[in-house]
């Protein structure tokens, strides 16, 4: 093999070691960048909430507020306007409200980017005082 061919095997050789690393780098770097943006979209999406909450729901229920956790978490801040926590019955609340919040996350339309992203939803319901009363939190194994 003459030297200008073991040139050009080099050349082959190199490009295709620097194509591998180039492709390396930019799959991490949109792995990186799909990770931040559900993110931010996640942030942007309690900010947006917040700038309309508090928000009467029902005549039993306000919305406070939201918040994200990372990329994994949506949280939904409640309170139970004529409630006490010692009044919530969690059999109740696990029989018709629980099941009528997975439904609504597998069916609103504009919760469709969360169940896409396998996002949980976390709903907390403070009492009329302020007090915790109650959690229900949606995961993907509820919605899919």
């Amino acid at each position: 093999m003459n030297q200008e061919e073991k040139a050009k095997k080099n050349s082959k050789t190199l490009g295709v070691i620097i194509g591998m690393i180039a492709f390396a780098i930019a799959f991490m770097g949109v792995k990186y960048l799909f990770k931040n943006d559900i993110t931010l979209e996640l942030k942007k999406g309690a900010i947006e909430l917040n700038k309309l909450s508090p928000q009467q729901v029902d005549d039993y229920t306000r919305l406070d507020s939201a918040a994200s956790i990372g990329k994994t978490n949506f949280i939904y801040y409640y309170t139970l306007l004529s409630l006490e926590k010692s009044e919530v019955n969690l059999d109740t609340v696990n029989k018709y409200l629980r099941p009528e919040i997975i439904k609504g996350v597998k069916e609103n339309v504009a919760l469709k980017v969360f169940r896409k992203n396998n996002i949980t939803m976390d709903y907390k319901y403070y009492d009329k005082n302020g007090e915790f009363a109650m959690e229900i939190s949606v995961t993907p194994d509820l919605y899919k």
